[in-house]
C-alpha cells in the first residue's frame, strides 16, 4: 500500500454509511455527487448514521495500514446537486475508505461487465472496486453486490 505522506488530490466523492466509507469515482458528468446523495438519503430514511466526507475532491493517503479519504478545507461540507448548486451538509473531515463505487458516463455503462478490478487512487490503495452501472448507485445496490463490506 503505498500513499504514505502528504496526501494526493483525487476527482471524487466521499461518504460513509455505518462505518462503511464509500468513494464515487468517475469522469465529470457521471453523476458521482448524484449517486452520494443518493445513499446519503437512502441511509437517512433507514435511520443509520450517514455522513458527507467530501464531493467534487478527496484528499486520499494512507495511515496505519488503511486508506484515508480527508475533506479538502476550501470545500469541507458542502455538495453539489447538479440544477440546484451547492448544498451544505454535515460531513466528517477523515474517513477510512472500504469500498470505490465506479460511475460511468450515462449511456456508457456495460450491461454485464467483469467484475472490477481493485482500484488504486493516485497510488494509494489497492481498495476493492463495485461498477455503479447505468442507474443511480443506491446503498441497496451497494448492500446487495458487497455485503461483505458494508458495516451497518
Amino acid at each position: 500500500m503505498s500513499g504514505v505522506g502528504e496526501p494526493a488530490n483525487v476527482h471524487a466523492s466521499a461518504i460513509v454509511v455505518g462505518t462503511t466509507g464509500l468513494v464515487f469515482l468517475g469522469p465529470s458528468g457521471s453523476g458521482k455527487s448524484a449517486r452520494a446523495l443518493a445513499c446519503l438519503a437512502e441511509a437517512h430514511a433507514l435511520g443509520l448514521f450517514s455522513a458527507l466526507v467530501a464531493d467534487d475532491q478527496i484528499l486520499v493517503r494512507t495511515a496505519g495500514g488503511v486508506v484515508l479519504a480527508e475533506a479538502p478545507a476550501a470545500i469541507a461540507g458542502r455538495i453539489e446537486r447538479r440544477g440546484t448548486g451547492l448544498l451544505a451538509m454535515p460531513y466528517l473531515k477523515t474517513a477510512v475508505v472500504h469500498l470505490v463505487v465506479l460511475c460511468a458516463l450515462p449511456g456508457t455503462a456495460e450491461r454485464l461487465p467483469e467484475p472490477p478490478e481493485p482500484v488504486m487512487l493516485a497510488g494509494v490503495g489497492p481498495l476493492p472496486a463495485l461498477h455503479a452501472g447505468g442507474e443511480t448507485a443506491t446503498l441497496a445496490m451497494v448492500a446487495a453486490c458487497r455485503p461483505d463490506l458494508l458495516r451497518l
